[in-house]
């Protein structure tokens, strides 16, 4: 049974404060570079238990068979690898200033084969470069900022090399889409079973679920189905107008959306490539904490050789005019189609 869910959502929070710094010779994190960098450990344990559990289920015969080169499975280790050290950091960053760090937690992860495993990993790195992205702007301590960009130009790096072994295209796009803390929390949570009970509480929410229909390519300007898996959204006053944000790397894009039986229907819009996201809200100006309803979902966009002819490029200028902004897309084969990736089970 489906449960019924009001527009204004109860989440799970996880809030406390940062424990206070005791020891003078310490150098203290601003409260803010606290709570930031024990997301980022948050996302990195998460990463890091992929890799190192993962690729203990296979061997690199068996990614042979898959298709991939012999050279993969050792690079896939020496990603592995590096996760592992980017805990290493975090922790002891969080340590020296007095600052507990949050412990690795309890996962489940959907990948049953090599060639899941890798295409798990390549929205994993995606997520983490997008994470990144949405928490520079509010690290107070240069040193902190420098060390957390040159993490994010190597998951950069790991996401290009993953994209490649999946025929996807490595630079989509001369942007990546940024994510917030609570955007972010809501695609790791389908991963988290649970996490140790000492571990400090982060002021993090989870939204909703979103679930992408279809789940294979779709066709830029056709229509998608966000699916509310176990519940429905209704208003708690008068009727709800809901509209689909795409989160891109070149700004918000908003469309309408149509209820259905399990979801709401939308048209994919125009102009995307690469890795972006999609959320249910409640005004089609702006996506911030208040204004979500559902998601993030994630929607793979690689454009290849677009046709101009005379019905596309109309429908492309209406949209055009009718947003006033820029436009997106999703995963595009052929002419414009995208394959769509929800993490999480």
């Amino acid at each position: 049974m489906k449960a019924s869910i009001p527009l204004i959502v109860s989440f799970a929070i996880l809030t406390a404060a940062v424990p206070a710094v005791e020891n003078p010779n310490e150098r203290a994190l601003a409260p803010a570079d606290g709570e930031i960098l024990n997301y980022a450990l948050t996302i990195e344990h998460l990463q890091d238990n992929f890799y190192r559990e993962g690729l203990a289920n296979y061997t690199p015969g068996e990614f042979s068979k898959a298709g991939f080169q012999d050279s993969v499975y050792a690079n896939l280790k020496e990603i592995s690898s590096g996760e592992t050290e980017h805990v290493r950091f975090l922790t002891n960053t969080l340590r020296t200033a007095g600052v507990t760090p949050v412990a690795e937690c309890a996962y489940k992860f959907s990948s049953t084969d090599p060639r899941s495993f890798v295409a798990l990993s390549s929205v994993l790195e995606g997520v983490g470069v997008s994470a990144y992205l949405g928490i520079l702007a509010n690290i107070v301590d240069p040193e902190h900022l420098e060390a957390s960009g040159s993490i994010l130009s190597v998951k950069g790096r790991y996401s290009a090399y993953l994209r490649a072994l999946l025929g996807d295209r490595q630079f989509a796009s001369p942007f990546d889409a940024p994510l917030d803390p609570d955007e972010v929390y809501s695609l790791a949570s389908s991963f988290i079973l649970e996490c140790p009970p000492p571990n400090p509480r982060l002021s993090l929410k989870a939204f909703p679920k979103l679930v992408l229909s279809p789940s294979g390519n779709v066709v830029a300007g056709g229509a998608i189905t966000l699916n509310t898996p176990g519940y429905t959204i209704k208003p708690k006053n008068g009727t709800l107008a809901l509209h689909a944000g795409f989160i891109t790397a070149t700004g918000l894009v908003f469309e309408n959306v149509t209820p259905q039986d399990d979801g709401y229907t939308v048209k994919v819009p125009f102009g995307i490539a690469g890795q972006n996201y999609v959320v249910l809200t409640r005004i089609n100006e702006t996506v911030t904490d208040d204004t979500v309803v559902a998601g993030p979902a994630i929607i793979e966009v690689n454009i290849q050789e677009e046709r101009h002819d005379g019905a596309r490029l109309i429908d492309l200028i209406g949209d055009k005019l009718k947003q006033g902004n820029e436009i997106s897309t999703l995963r595009v084969i052929g002419s414009a189609s995208p394959d769509s990736f929800l993490t999480g089970n």
